[in-house]
């Protein structure tokens, strides 16, 4: 009788000890956020603490109508738990109640928490927007240019859309827009870009073009097809002193349209090969393109204008064998043959406007100076030239130059600002990797992302303004050319030719509009002749994937 009663007493203790342990054990379970995404997958995150192994944690929905849901979800090892993406379509529209509770391996309920949610499946236009993110900004975009809205609009209205949705209708929030806008043009190397533009219009308005026209024809304007050799040839020597495609177009069409009618070339092939040739001029340095790739990827500018040399040799002396066979097939008389001293007296004439190319190109290929301080001192070679040399141009003509250089600046700069803030609200948004994620471009090696780069520019000049579309396509595909570990230098000048490419292809290609401005010919007749010159282009930029060797040699020379 005593050892039961010494025994009754002992377990007496135990329970007494074991129900103050477990008393003083302090238990806590706490839902600290809910997640509704697409309206009808619902996630709950909490965390609960002093739980023991043998305790779960079990979580209950219950909708206004009493139909419930239960989760028992896992905990880690610092006491967090969740329930990701639970499907609740079965659930009626309005308030969810949560229970999270803690329970023992009896089935005791020693802690819990509550919290609620609500269920609204009715139509809303933010959440619509916030889901189709990216289809929304450009539709806005598409039919904002379907207005005739000018492209910085677009752009801007775009960046706008983009703020507004991210932060949930707050505009105040576009002071980040502003910032970034700001960011886009405060690059140094920008200040390259008026200069160049202004350099080539008063180059435009004198007589230099003009020089470069008689030099390339007094030594090739002879042979079957010299004509038009001799415009794609001062093209690209004209390109070498603006590094602006629409400039060339003016520079060189204006004058070398007529002569090119009186040969007897048809209007078709004289306008697309205008138009194509002075694609060139994006290569050749100074490029206005390459200047803008090379601050929006952070790449060395001067070699990527040395860089574009191989390639646009290549397209002109391509662009010359088809003029030849064209000439031949179409029966195109010759042009009488200069003289040497005709060509002497042409090479003389021309020494002063060649001096551009020489000190653009060679000042940079020796150091002597930077980019921006090549494009300075164009501006005052160009000055000097129109202005005290030939004497073709007087102060007011000056002034007038500047004016028109100041407008076209401040639109370039506006559409760099607005590209820039453009291409941060996509890459806060992830736009980008998503899309990218589409396309599976994480597992292409090198040739297939160069091919997806280049469809992709391509693409979009056909349709929108080369800058615009540096801007905004550059910074989405960076990331992937850093991982594939191709050369940035070689990346800029595909990009470059295949912007150049773009923007001399229907339907909206910005050279095709030039020209229809400048030489006042419909559109079909602009576009008609282009296909072989597409061709070419085309035909150069894949060339260019497989042997990087046409752009890379001369940069690997002057800076290896």
């Amino acid at each position: 009788m005593k050892r039961f009663n010494l025994i009754l007493v002992l377990c007496m203790l135990n329970c007494f000890g074991a129900s103050s342990l477990s008393a003083s054990y302090d238990i806590r379970v706490v839902i600290e956020e809910t997640v509704m995404e697409q309206k009808t997958l619902l996630s709950v995150y909490g965390y609960a603490e002093g739980v023991e192994p043998w305790q779960t944690v079990s979580i209950t929905l219950t909708d206004e109508k009493g139909a419930t849901i239960e989760q028992d979800p896992k905990i880690n090892k610092i006491g967090n738990w969740e329930v990701e993406a639970l499907d609740i379509s079965t659930f009626a529209d309005g308030r969810i109640d949560i229970s999270a509770e803690v329970k023992d391996d009896r089935g005791t309920i020693v802690a819990q928490a509550g919290s609620e949610t609500v269920l609204d499946r009715s139509f809303s236009l933010m959440d619509f927007l916030n889901k189709h993110f990216a289809l929304s900004i450009f539709l806005l975009m598409i039919v904002l240019l379907l207005l005739g809205f000018p492209m910085k609009i677009p752009l801007i209205a775009g960046a706008t859309l983009g703020i507004f949705l991210l932060y949930e209708g707050d505009l105040s929030q576009t002071q980040f827009m502003i910032q970034q806008m700001m960011a886009g043009i405060r690059p140094a190397a920008l200040i390259a870009v008026p200069m160049f533009i202004l350099s080539a219009d008063i180059m435009t308005r004198g007589k230099s073009a003009e020089k470069l026209i008689d030099l390339v024809m007094a030594f090739v304007g002879h042979i079957k097809g010299g004509l038009a050799v001799s415009t794609a040839g001062a093209c690209t020597v004209f390109g070498a002193v603006s590094g602006s495609t629409q400039a060339t177009v003016v520079a060189i069409g204006g004058p070398l349209r007529p002569r090119l009618q009186q040969g007897g070339y048809k209007d078709s092939f004289i306008l697309a090969l205008i138009v194509n040739s002075s694609d060139i001029a994006f290569l050749i340095p100074p490029s206005i393109g390459m200047i803008i790739y090379g601050i929006v990827a952070k790449t060395s500018i001067p070699e990527l204008f040395i860089a574009g040399i191989g390639p646009g040799l290549l397209i002109l002396l391509l662009f010359s064998i088809y003029s030849v066979i064209y000439a031949v097939v179409n029966d195109i008389p010759t042009e009488p043959k200069a003289s040497w001293k005709e060509r002497r007296m042409a090479l003389y004439n021309a020494l002063w406007p060649l001096g551009f190319p020489a000190i653009i190109i060679g000042g940079i290929f020796g150091g002597i100076f930077s980019p921006t301080e090549a494009a300075a001192v164009s501006v005052g070679y160009a000055i000097v030239l129109e202005g005290f040399i030939f004497r073709t141009m007087k102060l007011s003509d000056f002034y007038a130059t500047a004016l028109s250089t100041g407008l076209v600046t401040a639109v370039v700069f506006i559409l760099v600002g607005a590209g820039a803030a453009f291409a941060w609200v996509l890459s806060y948004a992830q736009v980008p990797q998503q899309v990218l994620g589409m396309i599976g471009i994480d597992e292409m090696g090198r040739y297939g992302v160069l091919f997806v780069i280049s469809i992709a520019f391509f693409t979009g000049c056909m349709f929108v303004d080369p800058i615009v579309v540096i801007l905004i396509l550059v910074p989405i595909f960076a990331p992937v050319v850093n991982n594939v570990g191709l050369d940035p230098v070689l990346v800029g000048t595909i990009i470059t030719l295949q912007v150049a490419i773009g923007s001399a292809t229907p339907p909206f290609g910005c050279d095709i509009f030039t020209a229809i401005a400048i030489f006042k010919r419909p559109y079909i007749e602009v576009v008609k002749g282009t296909p072989p010159f597409i061709f070419i282009l085309l035909s150069v930029a894949i060339a260019l994937i497989f042997f990087p060797e046409i752009s890379l040699y001369l940069r690997d020379v002057a800076f290896r």
